[in-house]
């Protein structure tokens, strides 16, 4: 199996891995923070919270590793894309995702003060508590413009290279545009977070149709062996 093979099959089980552990970040954790009790919620669910925030940790290790992998493949054909990627995705992308996990970390701390102090103690562990949701708010915003803006880098490189079929590099920077627009939209109030899941599913689904094409498939040979 050549190194670009081998790029490839990591690559995608990167993007998957990430995602997966995306999704049970929310499984595990997600749904306690959209209660108005939240803090009695994560006090009693402290170790499920922990595991949520695991998740977190592992999503962006994982997605800060893909842009580091497959550096040596994209740099044959645009060096300052290629590098952007790495800046934009492995580096700026996985602070946010930090930022979240320390947030969380916090959480769950400060619930259990919460609950020890009692109701008559309470509203000083709940401003807190409110401003570190409020703080958790302002990281996806910044993570709702990094994300798309490195994507977008990778997604041209892709498309200018012919790695892989065009119509996939297409679909990615479609998608990326309209979770960007999305992003920009929502920072400043003109239209509502709840459509944020509508808005990233064809992007989330491209990288999941991407990374199976990259186990499955790897590069195209003929681009592959120019090289």
């Amino acid at each position: 199996m050549d190194t670009n093979r081998k790029t490839a099959i990591i690559v995608g089980v990167l993007f998957i891995v990430g995602t997966v552990s995306g999704v049970l970040s929310v499984v595990f954790s997600g749904a306690m923070l959209e209660v108005p009790d939240y803090l009695i919620q994560i006090a009693a669910n402290p170790t499920r919270f922990t595991i949520g925030a695991l998740c977190v940790l592992t999503m962006g290790f994982s997605l800060a590793m893909i842009p580091v992998v497959i550096y040596p493949v994209l740099k044959k054909y645009n060096q300052p894309l290629a590098l952007g990627y790495v800046v934009f995705r492995g580096a700026l992308e996985t602070f946010t995702y930090f930022a979240t996990v320390i947030s969380w970390l916090l959480l769950i701390v400060l619930s259990q003060e919460f609950v020890k102090a009692g109701a008559p103690d309470g509203s000083y562990f709940q401003t807190l508590g409110a401003l570190l949701l409020k703080s958790g708010d302002q990281i996806n915003h910044i993570l709702k413009i990094v994300f798309p803006l490195g994507a977008l880098m990778f997604n041209y490189v892709l498309y200018q290279s012919k790695l892989v079929p065009r119509w996939l590099s297409v679909w990615g920077m479609i998608g990326v545009t309209l979770h960007l627009a999305e992003g920009l939209l929502t920072l400043f109030g003109l239209v509502p977070a709840s459509i944020e899941t509508i808005v990233a599913l064809p992007i989330a689904l491209q990288e999941m149709v991407f990374a199976v094409w990259l186990i499955v498939k790897g590069f195209n040979p003929a681009v592959a062996a120019q090289d």
